[in-house]
């Protein structure tokens, strides 16, 4: 479905408001995930390793890597979504916004509850943006893309696009912890839980009848 499609489709009046609410919050579950010290997930990694080489704030690294990532989408031909779009306007200043309010955590206990929490809030609020139906975020159409084009297997393809991303930001100075095996380990299960709860069921689309003369 398209953006114009999506725009389009019924129930905008929950959607629209759900769609940015989980652009916002997973931003901010992203910078809870980084303050941990503990490791975030391998796209985050490249972030921060990304905003330490450039001297930028982390929620620019990650507007400007989702924008790069969505260049790449051309010869991967994945059509954005209205979701696709919001995401890399929000996130990374959602992102930034919670840098400034969140304190540092103190100690051990306070840096595995950030952790926890983060790990839990960026599942949710995955689940939520995603449940809004307007499009995956920038860095899942490369994983469907190649998909797509290669024909391997997703796990295959999710697993060495998060190692690859992963390492790439650890050279650049990222942090990769023991929450970086954690979020991949439990991301998927908990977005799986999450999503069946927060999804807009759309209405289903007929096709038009054909009238035989």
């Amino acid at each position: 479905m398209n953006a114009f499609a999506q725009v389009r489709a019924a129930r905008k009046a929950r959607r629209i408001p759900q769609l940015l609410l989980g652009l916002m919050g997973y931003g901010s579950a992203v910078m809870l995930l980084v303050q941990s010290g503990l490791g975030a997930a391998s796209w985050n990694v490249l972030t921060e390793g990304t905003a330490k080489s450039l001297d930028i704030s982390f929620g620019w690294a990650t507007n400007l890597i989702s924008l790069l990532v969505l260049i790449a989408w051309i010869p991967l031909r994945e059509l954005p979504g209205l979701g696709t779009l919001l995401n890399v306007a929000i996130v990374g200043f959602a992102a930034d916004a919670t840098a400034t309010v969140l304190p540092n955590p103190q100690g051990p206990l306070a840096e595995i509850g950030y952790l926890a929490l983060g790990l839990v809030a960026l599942a949710f609020f995955d689940a939520l943006y995603l449940g809004a139906q307007f499009g995956s975020g920038p860095r899942d159409g490369i994983m469907t893309g190649l998909v797509r084009l290669t024909h391997l297997p997703v796990a295959l393809v999710r697993t060495g696009i998060e190692v690859a991303v992963a390492c790439a930001g650890w050279l650049l100075g990222g942090t990769v912890g023991v929450g970086t095996v954690l979020i991949a380990l439990c991301m998927g299960p908990l977005v799986g839980c999450f999503l069946p709860l927060v999804a807009v069921r759309l209405p289903a689309v007929s096709a038009p009848t054909r009238h035989t003369r």
